[in-house]
């Protein structure tokens, strides 16, 4: 028996990427994520698709996020931004 990855097990792109499309709606609308959402462009379609590339990586589908970006190196990539308790 194959063990299915959690990306399978989720559902595959479509439902990562309804997931993605969740947690942006949410960081969009609730007043509590307001200091994120002040950290991210207006526009959050490059953020979604960032995560969504991250996240299948990252659940074992497709590697997309390294194949057009290389390692993720998530430290590195959010030094620029406060990340402390309240974020």
């Amino acid at each position: 028996m194959v063990e299915l990855s959690p990306y399978e097990r989720l559902g595959g792109e479509r439902a990562v990427r309804q997931l993605v499309d969740r947690f942006y709606d949410q960081m969009d609308s609730l007043p509590e994520a307001r200091h994120i959402r002040d950290l991210h462009p207006e526009d959050l379609a490059g953020s979604r698709e960032k995560l969504f590339k991250f996240l299948s990586g990252w659940l074992g589908g497709p590697p997309l996020y390294e194949a057009e970006y290389g390692h993720p190196r998530l430290r590195a990539r959010h030094l620029p931004f406060p990340i402390g308790e309240a974020e």
